[in-house]
């Protein structure tokens, strides 16, 4: 299952740590635009919204439910609680206007808290765990129809359902590997 892309007449799939990494990296870049303040904050901000939604979301249902083993089960729980503190953060900041003082607050929290969960959890720990017990067609696979979800859920605003999932973590199955 997954979309072949046509990248100069030739067939490309794309990793899924490759494509979680490039993200992750996205995500980074927006919070440097936010912080800015200038005329396109309100804007960098949404699209920051929606690309954490859609990026969680990918993960919850796609991700982590393919990568869950023994050896990653404590981790993948540990995500999905990091996911759910990050989405009550952000349902409070789509609340707000950029610029307002609360609204600064809790930018710096989800900046750390996001940070956090990409770069120390998911990078440094659980990345090379999947390099380790995927191979790189099954890692293609995956970041293919990680990739086509994703921009399926861009597509309708996925910002607009965080605030509905802030009650409890996403529920993960049990270890498969």
């Amino acid at each position: 299952m997954g979309i072949v892309r046509t990248l100069l007449g030739k067939d490309t799939t794309t990793d899924v740590v490759e494509l979680l990494t490039a993200q992750h990296t996205e995500v980074d870049e927006l919070f440097a635009r936010i912080e800015e303040y200038g005329s396109d904050a309100q804007a960098a901000f949404m699209e920051l919204a929606n690309k954490l939604a859609a990026h969680a979301a990918v993960e919850e249902q796609l991700f982590y439910p393919a990568v869950m083993a023994k050896d990653t089960n404590d981790q993948l729980q540990e995500a999905v609680e990091e996911h759910l503190a990050i989405k009550r953060v952000l349902a409070d900041m789509l609340t707000l206007r950029v610029g307002e003082p609360s609204f600064k607050a809790k930018l710096s929290v989800i900046k750390e808290e996001v940070t956090h969960h990409a770069h120390r959890e998911e990078e440094a720990k659980l990345f090379p765990k999947v390099h380790a017990m995927m191979n790189r067609d099954e890692r293609a696979a995956l970041g293919n129809e990680v990739l086509a979800k994703f921009e399926e859920l861009m597509q309708a605003q996925p910002a607009n359902n965080v605030p509905r999932e802030t009650k409890t973590a996403a529920s993960l199955p049990t270890s498969r590997r």
